[in-house]
């Protein structure tokens, strides 16, 4: 699931499930991807991820956490890093009511640039050209404080010259659709496997009045109806490794000529393996940028390349 793959600062429990439960809470003390982490595992009933100051925690609710739940995180872990000898690895069980608490006292506003996105329980002072985007957390990634986002919100500030079609490959909450927008993008298209997340897109979208501007596809790339192929002049995706090396040609292919292709997710050492893929490809990167070992980098396809039609 794209959802699954995307930022990993921003998988959100749903609260109102929750409440009956105390947590069980995984922490790896280890720099890992936590969104390909969340995909290898695979496992339905993992309710949340959080990424804070390099510790990665997942959650699962009590009643479903079990020794063999454990043994699969620690033999996914060890494919992920194998040249970590001793995992730091811990678990802890956490109280639903404290859980509660700390989630609603850690939530706040957050401005990166012009952009200023906040919950709806928070209220912002907004300066002349600030521009609002309002995204309550739940079970979906992307709210721009993970390293990943952060750096395609700062880049979408530079990139958008207004009027573009953009395609967000898994978008998860919508928040680089929007941002599109609400910065001068006449439309936008999210793209999202996970129906959940899809949800919360939708609602997202509505609640910030951009219906009419950006359509939420649950589906893959191919599910897209042939008349809103190869329109993107703007393509973005927040993915992880895997996930943007398995859809690289679909990325490519229903870009435009001449169209500029932002990608993130990345961890720095895996850098190589996606400059290799892209640049099979015929992309060329024209930028990059480094936060907090991420990377993203910028592919532009070229107007005309010898052999296509």
């Amino acid at each position: 699931m794209w959802s699954r793959r995307k930022e990993s600062l921003s998988r959100f429990i749903n609260f109102e499930m929750a409440m009956a439960n105390d947590w069980i809470d995984v922490c790896i003390q280890e720099r890992v991807d936590a969104g390909e982490l969340l995909s290898r595992l695979d496992d339905s009933s993992i309710q949340g991820a959080w990424e804070d100051e390099g510790v990665v925690h997942l959650y699962w609710s009590e009643d479903q956490w079990n020794e063999d739940r454990l043994a699969s995180v620690r033999l996914v872990l060890a494919d992920l890093a194998p040249s970590i000898e001793n995992l730091s690895l811990s678990v802890r069980q956490v109280p639903a009511q404290d859980w509660n608490e700390a989630w609603a006292r850690s939530v706040k506003p957050l401005r990166i640039g012009r952009l200023v996105i906040r919950p709806s329980w928070e209220s912002v002072a907004l300066g002349p050209k600030d521009i609002e985007i309002v995204l309550d957390p739940k079970q979906a990634f992307g709210t721009g404080h993970h390293a990943t986002t952060r750096m395609m919100l700062e880049w979408l500030q530079k990139e958008i010259r207004g009027g573009e079609v953009v395609l967000d490959v898994g978008t998860g909450s919508a928040i680089l659709a929007m941002a599109a927008v609400k910065l001068g993008a006449a439309s936008a298209i999210g793209v999202e496997v996970d129906s959940v997340a899809v949800d919360c897109a939708t609602e997202s979208v509505a609640h910030n009045r951009l219906k009419d501007r950006i359509e939420i596809i649950c589906g893959t790339l191919v599910d897209l109806p042939q008349e809103k192929r190869r329109t993107a002049e703007l393509v973005l995706a927040n993915l992880d490794r895997q996930t943007i090396l398995d859809l690289a040609d679909d990325v490519a292919s229903f870009a435009l000529r001449g169209a500029r292709i932002m990608v993130s997710g990345i961890l720095v050492e895996q850098e190589p393996e996606i400059v290799e893929r892209f640049s099979s490809l015929g992309l060329v990167c024209s930028e990059r940028c480094e936060e907090e070992g991420w990377v993203a980098m910028k592919w532009l396809r070229p107007e005309s390349c010898d052999g296509e039609g």
